[in-house]
């Protein structure tokens, strides 16, 4: 009987990572040798990083609620109702009502990967997109960019993003979402970029529909453009303010009274309470639902502790110092340009293996930090190669299973979605060069 070959997932990886790591105590000069350590780490590394698991755990009940509110569908729709309205005004019809929907969609997922790390929960709304970019005159791959890529440029531009941001810099030690404005400044540059690349494609099949590389596949959805239409209702208005009320706390707090995960986690959770009552659930089906939601979520969850045990296994065996020492001779003459790039690259590399973010997290930064004090960098500069590294690629490696699932989803071909994202990945990963470089002359709240 053969055996089928797949990809490992990444508790496989990180497992073995973690393995390597306690070979790795014993070849060492200086080392002490890790054996059942190996199962404990799990325990420890929950333990270590119980604050942040559990803030991820109330973020996922929470969003399972709204999810299943259809609020956010509903506000979507509704703007697009407004669109078409206002379309007979003369600036409009000039703008265009088709540029202002794919802008307005764009940047709305785009706020939605930088504030609350959306990244699995955009692939229902590929089904609820795709169907309203083709009957604007587009394809299947503007309603994924709509979608999909606007909410990993904001993930991988993100400045309030828990999974990313607030991941690397608790276990860099620094104050959590610290460097906002110039994170923010990032945003609005990576969004610039990626709205003037997917409005010249939208251009360009709009133009021409029989261009489109998915003309023939997108037959499906032209067949079916008129399913998935959610009306507003007054609850979807309510849920929309709250989710709006929250993310302003959550700026206000973050920047002015210095908030951390136990405020937001209390923030998120009255969310999720007030969005279950507006719902009119039940106390048990708020719960439930509740639960579900961080169910989904628990592998975020798992991977942190996990992969929090490689850095505790590397700490306990005595072998991180001389690893970062070795490092450290290597790029001995360097310069700090230099070094972040290796970082930048690094992350990059990575990301085609372990595409979840908050394992990379666990994995490098504690390794990272003090490799970085070592060389005088500052420990921001590391969290946004890491940020930049962790994001862009996701939108083109297969190991991906949002990318997988949305593609699948979207019924557009590997190949194709390679053929068409490639050119922008690579903008992307040089535009996140260029704005990295700043970090080592300007001086970031923090350190």
């Amino acid at each position: 009987m053969a055996f089928k070959r797949e990809f490992p997932n990444t508790y496989v990886i990180i497992s073995m990572i973690l393995l390597l790591c306690a070979v790795c105590t014993w070849v060492v000069p200086g080392g002490v040798p890790q054996t059942w350590q190996v199962f404990s780490a799990l325990f420890e590394g929950f333990i270590k990083h119980s604050d942040i698991i559990a803030f991820i755990l109330i973020i996922g009940g929470t969003f399972w609620l709204i999810s299943k509110s259809k609020a956010i569908d509903a506000g979507i729709f509704a703007f697009m109702k407004l669109m078409l309205r206002l379309e007979k005004k003369t600036w409009i019809r000039r703008l265009g009502t088709g540029n202002i929907v794919i802008v307005f969609t764009c940047l709305l997922f785009s706020t939605f990967g930088a504030v609350f790390g959306m990244s699995e929960e955009t692939i229902p709304f590929v089904a609820v997109i795709i169907p309203l970019a083709i009957a604007m005159g587009y394809d299947s791959i503007v309603g994924v960019c709509m979608v999909y890529v606007a909410a990993h440029v904001g993930f991988a531009g993100a400045f309030l993003n828990p999974f990313t941001i607030g991941i690397a810099q608790g276990m860099a030690e620094l104050p959590l979402f610290s460097g906002i404005n110039y994170r923010i400044f990032c945003w609005i540059v990576l969004n610039i970029t990626m709205l003037s690349f997917v409005l010249w494609y939208a251009t360009k099949i709009k133009k021409c529909p029989e261009r489109s590389p998915m003309y023939n596949f997108d037959s499906h959805w032209r067949s079916h453009n008129d399913s998935f239409e959610v009306n507003m209702k007054t609850s979807h208005k309510i849920i929309l303010g709250l989710l709006g009320l929250t993310i302003s706390a959550i700026v206000v707090g973050v920047t002015c009274f210095e908030w951390y995960l136990p405020q937001l986690s209390a923030l998120f959770l009255v969310l999720g309470i007030l969005t279950g009552i507006t719902m009119k659930l039940s106390a048990n089906t708020i719960a439930n639902d509740f639960i579900a939601g961080c169910k989904d979520i628990f592998s975020a969850a798992m991977v942190v502790g996990l992969a929090s045990g490689i850095a505790i296994i590397l700490e306990e065996g005595k072998v991180l110092d001389p690893m970062l020492n070795s490092l450290a001779s290597w790029l001995e003459g360097s310069s700090r340009t230099a070094s972040l790039s290796l970082m930048y690259a690094i992350q990059t590399l990575i990301n085609i293996a372990i595409p979840s973010a908050s394992a990379k997290a666990a994995i490098t930064i504690p390794i990272m930090t003090p490799f970085v004090d070592m060389i005088e960098l500052s420990r921001q500069s590391m969290v946004m190669a890491f940020q930049f590294g962790d994001g862009f690629t996701n939108m083109i490696t297969p190991t991906s299973g949002v990318l997988v699932a949305v593609l699948g989803m979207a019924r557009i071909p590997y190949t194709k979605w390679v053929k068409f994202i490639w050119k922008f990945i690579l903008i992307l990963i040089i535009l996140g060069f260029l704005l990295l470089l700043p970090t080592l002359f300007i001086e970031l709240k923090g350190y």
